[in-house]
């Protein structure tokens, strides 16, 4: 029984067939904090979607069909994570009566577990088919984010998309709700509007007419999706609007094929954005690591403003933020970071939130070793030195909020939220911890043969940091010297793992080549007394990235005088920017001194751009907003919550949680002692 309470009910099932086993390479002990399934006694290999999308309920209603194998004796029940989600019924294939179930007491954060009775006799290798009949829940499902029409960008029709990681996909079906389970799955979705689905489609063809020709958000049309490769249950994913799709040319001698879907006001501005690159970036990717792309479809799906990440690599359908068409390519190297992920992710995935780090820290390691591969080892050396700037924020930020989150490898509790700990911990202090191995091994040269080997040897399988350790060991064990073997050894392996602190435990040095120029003009800013010295050429020479590491070096000077931030938001067009990156870092640069005479005219300025109140859309990427939001709080705590209070129904359900953690509304998990 479940430590938070049962609650009887009745109910039943249906059923489908075929599939993979990706068996959990974990201890039988070790079992998912975030998790109450069962998923070490009995797991979905396979699973069936019947879904139908209600736009004026909110609600996607149908049932789901798990295929799944015992792996015990004696077994009497599945359980499957849920939240906020309504069943119906529950029956099982091959018996009479509905299946009997009881859904647990709610959990805040695990939600309700959903126990349901299997039959007699089942025994160890053999499987049963479980048929759940549900609809979602509007309010209360955080895994999908219903938008009204005014919120996209053709303000025609509304939206729906779904954001599952990391423990959200409960909300959208009942499922064993951890990454240590993979299982392929099939899919009939109708709805009024186009779907798309994080799988290859079947029917209606991608490059046919839009909604099979159909009457666009009148017209139901079964959309059929299959996923056949195993994937664990944050991948999955579902968006469904007015959107069209624009192929990318297919490189001769790739199995795979790649195009974006968006909104047909912006497809064109979306094709040329990320065409010359995408297909390039993968292919890139497969060769770096030794291995073909497997998902057999790489697309991507520029989402409406209210997306609250860069990227979300849903297998076979990347979704991204439309603050990325600058109109000038300078920001589609975060593709790079989401097609990375097909191999450091997707195909090898962290066990538990526990072990979250081997996701984002392998991802932004090799995205940033393409960028050398790309361009040039300056490039690699200048995306390691712009995202330092957000880890020590980070680090510094858990130092007075949880210390603990500090860590890479982070010892959650028992239904504790791993979103809690969301920051770029996992991401660069892991890609530098990374990057420290590869330096004490000797470099690329001995490095880059493991990478390949740690590939092939994980592909499709879900590890542990002590996996990836033990494994780490024994190659160069098995095909190097005592040399590379007393190397890994003199490595403080509990200082990165388990270590806190605001920095690194080793000081780490990267190729400053590019950040040269943004250096000096941030020193002359930092120096002068008179800003009539500066010109607009003075950034001419530079790309947007270079910007940005100019308006971060400057935050590392105390607080420039009033008129001086007025000049440089006017000189360079900082101040009415369309790029989303560099309007951030000047509003950072404006509130640095929160109590600056000019400070809440540029937290009102900050605030509105964040809100939509300047161009009608949302900054809902929480790169933005929360920074945003935590500056103009240092400000003025009453501006800052009084917005938020009056536009919060624009944020993603995870985007709110967190602001309002960020600006004292809510209380997260813990705090500093």
């Amino acid at each position: 029984m479940s430590p938070f309470g049962r609650l009887d009910r009745n109910s039943t099932s249906l059923a489908y067939h075929n599939v993979v086993v990706t068996l959990v390479m974990m201890s039988a002990e070790t079992t998912d904090p975030t998790s109450q399934s069962n998923y070490r006694q009995i797991s979905t290999k396979h699973f069936l979607l019947d879904w139908s999308i209600d736009f004026h309920e909110k609600v996607i209603t149908g049932s789901i069909t798990h295929e799944l194998t015992v792996h015990t004796s004696d077994l009497k029940e599945v359980i499957f994570d849920t939240s906020d989600v309504v069943i119906k019924r529950v029956y099982i294939e091959g018996e009479s009566c509905d299946a009997q179930y009881s859904l647990g007491e709610k959990h805040e954060v695990m939600g309700s577990a959903l126990y349901i009775s299997l039959p007699a006799g089942l025994q160890p290798g053999s499987s049963v088919k479980v048929t759940i009949e549900y609809h979602t829940t509007e309010p209360g499902c955080k895994a999908l984010q219903w938008l009204d029409k005014a919120q996209t960008h053709g303000k025609t029709h509304p939206y729906l998309f779904s954001q599952c990681q990391p423990i959200y996909a409960r909300g959208l079906l009942p499922c064993q709700d951890t990454p240590s389970v993979k299982a392929t799955y099939e899919a009939r979705i109708t709805s009024v509007l186009p779907a798309l689905m994080s799988a290859i489609r079947v029917s209606p063809p991608a490059e046919g007419p839009v909604h099979d020709a159909k009457l666009v958000g009148q017209d139901e049309v079964t959309y059929v999706y299959s996923q056949p490769v195993p994937i664990p249950s944050y991948l999955i994913a579902i968006a469904s609007g007015n959107l069209c799709y624009r192929a990318f040319e297919k490189l001769e001698g790739k199995d795979w094929t790649s195009g974006v879907w968006a909104e047909p006001n912006i497809i064109n501005d979306a094709w040329w954005e990320f065409k010359e690159d995408t297909t390039r970036f993968l292919a890139a990717e497969e060769e770096l690591v030794g291995m073909p792309y497997k998902f057999g479809v790489y697309d991507l799906l520029v989402l409406p403003p209210a997306f609250p990440y860069g990227g979300m690599e849903n297998a076979c359908l990347t979704f991204v933020t439309p603050t990325l068409l600058t109109g000038d390519r300078t920001l589609v190297d975060v593709v790079v970071h989401e097609i990375t992920h097909s191999y450091f992710g997707n195909g090898i995935t962290h066990a538990d939130a526990s072990h979250f780090w081997l996701n984002e820290g392998w991802t932004t390691y090799i995205e940033r070793l393409l960028q050398q591969i790309l361009h040039s080892p300056a490039h690699r050396g200048f995306s390691f030195l712009t995202g330092s700037k957000d880890l020590y924020d980070d680090l510094k930020l858990y130092e007075h909020r949880n210390k603990k989150y500090q860590k890479l490898q982070i010892e959650f509790e028992k239904g504790e939220n791993p979103d809690d700990a969301y920051s770029s911990v996992p991401y660069d202090k892991g890609a530098n911890f990374l990057l420290h191995i590869e330096r004490t091994l000797g470099g690329l040269d001995v490095f880059l043969p493991y990478v390949k080997d740690y590939v092939k040897t994980f592909m499709g399988k879900s590890i542990t940091t002590e996996m990836w350790k033990e494994h780490l060991f024994g190659y160069y064990a098995r095909f190097s010297g005592d040399d590379e073997l007393e190397a890994l050894k003199s490595i403080d392996w509990n200082a990165w793992l388990f270590g806190t602190g605001v920095t690194l435990p080793v000081p780490m040095e990267y190729d400053m080549t590019l950040a040269q120029q943004s250096y000096k003009l941030a020193e002359r800013w930092n120096k002068t007394k008179d800003t009539s010295e500066f010109s607009a050429t003075d950034i001419s020479g530079m790309d947007a990235n270079q910007i940005g590491a100019f308006l971060e070096r400057l935050q590392s000077f105390d607080p420039l005088p009033a008129a001086h931030i007025d000049d440089l938001g006017d000189l360079y067009g900082l101040v009415n920017s369309p790029n989303a990156e560099l309007r951030l870092r000047f509003y950072q640069v404006a509130l640095l001194d929160p109590k600056s005479a000019n400070s809440e005219l540029h937290a009102t300025a900050a605030l509105g751009w964040v809100v939509g109140e300047e161009d009608g859309m949302v900054k809902g990427r929480m790169k933005f907003c929360r920074p945003i939001f935590r500056a103009v709080f240092s400000v003025n705590k009453a501006i800052a919550q009084d917005k938020y209070q009056k536009h919060k129904s624009s944020f993603h359900p995870i985007a709110r949680d967190l602001i309002e953690q960020d600006i004292e509304l809510t209380k997260g998990h813990g705090t500093n002692a």
